[in-house]
Formats: C-alpha cells, sequence, structure tokens
C-alpha cells in the first residue's frame, strides 16, 4: 500500500467553494488560501452559534482507549466514519485540530488521517496551514514582552517577579527552554529572571481559541489572563498590562475555522490544537457550531483516551457550548489490547514487536479491562457508547471476535472498520452503528458531570481522581495547596478543572500497565496553574510537561525537499 504522503499527493482536489457549498457555505462566507482551504468568514462562524444550537443535526465525539506510543487511529477513525456517513447518503463533516509543528517533527508524526481516509491536503494540515499557530505563538509572545517591558520600566503595577507565571512559547519540541534565565547583560536588557517555553498547544491562549464562543468572548477572555501576583498578593491581568487589545488583533484571523476536505469530499473543519494531555484537548466550539448549522452529522474528535479528551469535552468544552453529543465513538486496537496485556512493549520509533502480530485472542482479552475503563467513564457521563475497531495488517478475525463478544456483553455497539484500506467503504458498518446508537439516544437526556462547579477545587480534583481515573484519592503537594487555597479567595474557586497528565496510562506513570484492576494508587499533584482567561485551574502531575523534548531518531530526520519542491518523508 502507498505511504500515506503518496496517497495524499495522488488524490485529486475538490475545488474549497464545492466543499463550502456542501457545508451550505456560499463563495462568498469563504476566504480562500490557495485552491484547496479557505477560512469562513466572521459573519458566517456568528451565524453559526446561533443555528447550531438548534441544529437537528447528530453530534458524535471521537474518542479512545488508551493508545500506545503510536497512537490508534482517532483521527482517521473520525475521517472515516465521516465518509461513511457519506456512503449511506448523510452529509456529514468531520472537525478535527490542527496538528502541532513539535509532535510532526518529532515521534507521533503529522495528524491527518491515514491511508483513504485523511484530510487533505495533508502538507498543508500538518505544516503550517493558514498561519493560525502563528498567531497564538505571536501573540502569547507579545504579552510575555509586555510582561517584561513593565517590569524593565518602573513597575507600575508592582507586580511581584518571582510571582510570575506567563511564560513564552514556541512551536517545537525542545526540552532545553523548559527552565531558562532571561534578562542577562546589561541593565538595558531587562530583568534577570527565572521562566520557562512551552509549547504553543499548550499555551493559555489555544485553549481561548477553543473555547471562545464569539469575538466579544474572545476578546473578554483576553483581558482576564492572570500572568502573575503584585506584591499584595492581588492578581495582575493582560487587560491591566494593556495588552490584550494587541493580541485580539493578532488572533482575529485565527479565530476563523480552516475548511479542508477528506479524501472523498467531504468537508473537514480545522481548527485549534490544544494538546490532550496537557490542555483541553478537543477542536473549537466555534468549528463545531459552524459544521452543526450545516450537516446532518458532525465526528469532532477528542484527544487521547476517555480519561484526557473526552472528559475534558464535557466537563469543559460541553459545559460551555451547552452541546451534547448523541454518541461517543471509542476507537480501539488489536494491538493496543495486546499491549494493554502487558505482555508486549510498544516504543515509539521502532518496529513492532513480531509476537504483536501472530494470532493471540488471549492476549486481546487480557487488556479488555481497560476498553472497560474507558466504556465506564463514557457511560457514566451519559454518553451512548459505540466501539470502533480500527483495523491493522496483522489483526485476525479470532481477536476481532474477542472484542465483539465483550461488545455484546456489555450490550454495547461495535463495528469493525477497514477505512485506512477501504475508504469510506471500510466505514459503513460503523456509521450505521453511529447512527443507531444516535436514534437511540433521547434528545432530553442530560450529561452527567464529574463534579459540580460550586464545588471547592480540591474536591473537583478529587473528583476526577476517584471517578474518571480509578484512584483513591489525591497527593497534594503543599505548594499546590496553597495556590489552591489562593485561587480560592481570590473567586476563581468556580472554574472547571483539568488535570495535566501521562496519556499512556490510566495512572500518573506512563510504565504502568494501562489497567486499573485491583490498583490502590493515588492521583499525585506537584503543581497547580491559573488559566483565568480560558476558565479553568489545572494541575500538573507525575512527570509531565508542557515543552516536549525530542526522541533519539525524531521525523525530522526522514523529512526532505526534492529539487521540483516535493515533500518527502512526512508522515
Amino acid at each position: 500500500m502507498p505511504t500515506d504522503l503518496e496517497i495524499a499527493q495522488r488524490a485529486v482536489l475538490r475545488p474549497v467553494p464545492e466543499i463550502g457549498l456542501r457545508l451550505g457555505l456560499t463563495a462568498d462566507q469563504l476566504e480562500p488560501y490557495g485552491h484547496r482551504v479557505a477560512k469562513i468568514e466572521l459573519g458566517a462562524v456568528a451565524a453559526a452559534g446561533g443555528v447550531a444550537t438548534r441544529s437537528p443535526g447528530h453530534y458524535v465525539v471521537v474518542t479512545a482507549i488508551t493508545p500506545t506510543p503510536l497512537g490508534e487511529g482517532k483521527t482517521t477513525t473520525a475521517v472515516g466514519l465521516v465518509q461513511g456517513l457519506g456512503r449511506l447518503g448523510r452529509r456529514a463533516t468531520v472537525v478535527v485540530r490542527q496538528p502541532s509543528l513539535g509532535p510532526v517533527f518529532g515521534i507521533k508524526g503529522g495528524a491527518a488521517g491515514a491511508g483513504l481516509s485523511q484530510v487533505l491536503p495533508m502538507e498543508t494540515m500538518n505544516l503550517h496551514l493558514t498561519g493560525d499557530f502563528h498567531a497564538v505563538t505571536a501573540a502569547h509572545n507579545l504579552l510575555a514582552a509586555m510582561v517584561d517591558n513593565h517590569l524593565h520600566l518602573g513597575n507600575e503595577l508592582r507586580i511581584e517577579p518571582h510571582s510570575i507565571t506567563w511564560g513564552r512559547v514556541l512551536d517545537v519540541n525542545d526540552r532545553a527552554l523548559r527552565d531558562i534565565v532571561i534578562g542577562l547583560g546589561t541593565r538595558a536588557d531587562g530583568v534577570p529572571r527565572q521562566t520557562r517555553f512551552d509549547i504553543t498547544a499548550a499555551s493559555e491562549l489555544m485553549a481561548i481559541l477553543a473555547l471562545a464562543t464569539s469575538l466579544a468572548d474572545l476578546r473578554a477572555r483576553l483581558g482576564r489572563i492572570v500572568v502573575g501576583f503584585d506584591v499584595d498578593g492581588r492578581p495582575v491581568t493582560a487587560e491591566e498590562l494593556r495588552a490584550a487589545g494587541a493580541m485580539a488583533v493578532l488572533l482575529r484571523d485565527a479565530f476563523r475555522p480552516n475548511l479542508l476536505q477528506t479524501t472523498e469530499g467531504q468537508p473537514a473543519l480545522v481548527h485549534t490544537g490544544p494538546f490532550g494531555n496537557i490542555a483541553t484537548g478537543n477542536s473549537s466550539i466555534v468549528a463545531d457550531q459552524v459544521a452543526l448549522a450545516g450537516s446532518d452529522v458532525v465526528v469532532t474528535e477528542a484527544g487521547f483516551g476517555a480519561d484526557l479528551g473526552f472528559e475534558r469535552f464535557v466537563n469543559v468544552k460541553c459545559r460551555t457550548s451547552g452541546l451534547r453529543p448523541d454518541a461517543a465513538v471509542v476507537v480501539v486496537t488489536v494491538r493496543a489490547l495486546k499491549a494493554h496485556s502487558g505482555r508486549y512493549a510498544i516504543v515509539a520509533g521502532r518496529p513492532l514487536p513480531e509476537a504483536l502480530t501472530e494470532e493471540n485472542p488471549g492476549d486481546v482479552a487480557e487488556g479488555l479491562p481497560n476498553l472497560a475503563h474507558h466504556l465506564d467513564i463514557v457511560e457514566a457521563m451519559g454518553v451512548t457508547p459505540v466501539i470502533a475497531i480500527n483495523a491493522f495488517p496483522g489483526d485476525h478475525p479470532s481477536e476481532y471476535a474477542v472484542i465483539a463478544d465483550f461488545a455484546r456483553g456489555r450490550g454495547v455497539r461495535a463495528a469493525v472498520s477497514t477505512h485506512v484500506a477501504d475508504g469510506g467503504g471500510g466505514a459503513v458498518d460503523l456509521a450505521e452503528a453511529v447512527l443507531d446508537a444516535c436514534t437511540a439516544s433521547g434528545a432530553d437526556d442530560e450529561l452527567e458531570f464529574s463534579y459540580d462547579l460550586t464545588d471547592p477545587l480540591i474536591a473537583k480534583f478529587e473528583a476526577l481522581a476517584t471517578r474518571v481515573y480509578g484512584a483513591r484519592g489525591v497527593d497534594l503537594a503543599p505548594a499546590a495547596a496553597r495556590d489552591l487555597a489562593r485561587f480560592e479567595r481570590l473567586g476563581f474557586g468556580g472554574l472547571p478543572v483539568l488535570v495535566a497528565k501521562t496519556h499512556l496510562s490510566t495512572t500518573a506513570d506512563p510504565r504502568d500497565r494501562a489497567d486499573i484492576d485491583h490498583r490502590d494508587w493515588v492521583l499525585p499533584i506537584r503543581e497547580v496553574r491559573l488559566a483565568a482567561g480560558a476558565g479553568y485551574v489545572y494541575a500538573l502531575t507525575g512527570e509531565i510537561t508542557t515543552m516536549p523534548g525530542l526522541g533519539r531518531t525524531p521525523g525530522a530526520v526522514r523529512m526532505d525537499l526534492t529539487a521540483t519542491g516535493e515533500i518527502v518523508g512526512l508522515s
């Protein structure tokens, strides 16, 4: 089979105005970026917000079990599902996040899908697209520069330098920038202090873009960003620094979703890119609204497993948007279930163990507790799950049968999907199962949030630890406890919370077998941070970092450019 890049480069793409019409958008509601990509005009984005809440279309979220380092194919399954729905005559749109350049040039690679179920043009999507990430980087670093400029020019707001929480960002994996000292040199070079770089996908601005429901909401959220505290312990905001307006100017066009297409010509909206383990992990609310305003079915993707992206989808994104999903597709692979048996080690950048492709339904069965855990999360939040078995070469029918028997025992719909090899034709069974689940979902069913917003912040973290992760409780570092108490005193206690933790295990330790049966563990919270503009408080656990590093053999070493300008090695 050709590589993903070869398939993408050979594909015949439709003109972007034609794709827009399939979404109910006229040519004057699109701003083309070349012939195959367009930005949605602000007027159409604003109009969609009112239509989406009344839309009769189905709203489907794609999540997964605990992934291996290679990923289990949520994006390609979301694309394949939309293509399968198209084969059934439904107007369907897929909504996904924009890939970060960090993973693209790191180990994971791009995030445009795979095989015959991709978002195209693939090179454009995986690299710069329309420049949204660069706009986020510029706006974030502008605020950082204005903070340091304020310190240098007299510090009228009396900011305590050691309290500054606003670092800088860069969309490259670079571990050397995790802890840095700035302002070295002469007095003219600024105030020396310790700070950090995060990856752009972890920027609070990325989360703000994803959660803002209008330009006015975006502007207000930017003003509420807390960059640090003054000498009296009072929060200092971007509004007080008079930076929020300029940041909004830089982010105006980034607020508009990007229109691309699937390999079979369905609309694909690509917008924002917050990571699923260290941020909100979902594409933007406005992209979902635009899709719902013009589609029978909208398929949106949530990052990593149900314990991460899906949990934030419900507790943060849906809380903000007021939308409710009709079904949740839980992506599972035979290889991941075998890995969760504890008998195999899958290491990014290395070939799969040969034994992993040998027929062994017993090992698949041993990994089923992980699938059960993620189904429990979805069902506990009041959403109907559908199991999507993403087929890989080397799978065996007896192994699929183990998953199918398990699904029948739980009363959960399941389907094998071969969309990577067969496109939409390989996802028809999955599409039918999803439509059946959407029809069975009651219009008056309510989401079950993991906690009430009136709960204390620590109680919210404990709820996530016990109800979602399966932990016994929370181990809160003293400094984190003090910060939570301060956030409560300052009036931020009513915000939702999220936990930055590893995606490779249901615990906070990536080395743990991804099976929580009989596990007695606590969630270690070492640090908490306030994202007042985005509207949540988040905790850092274990060894999680907001600036990844490159591996021994990053994807960058395989990439090159031919003399005719053709990209090679992108995946």
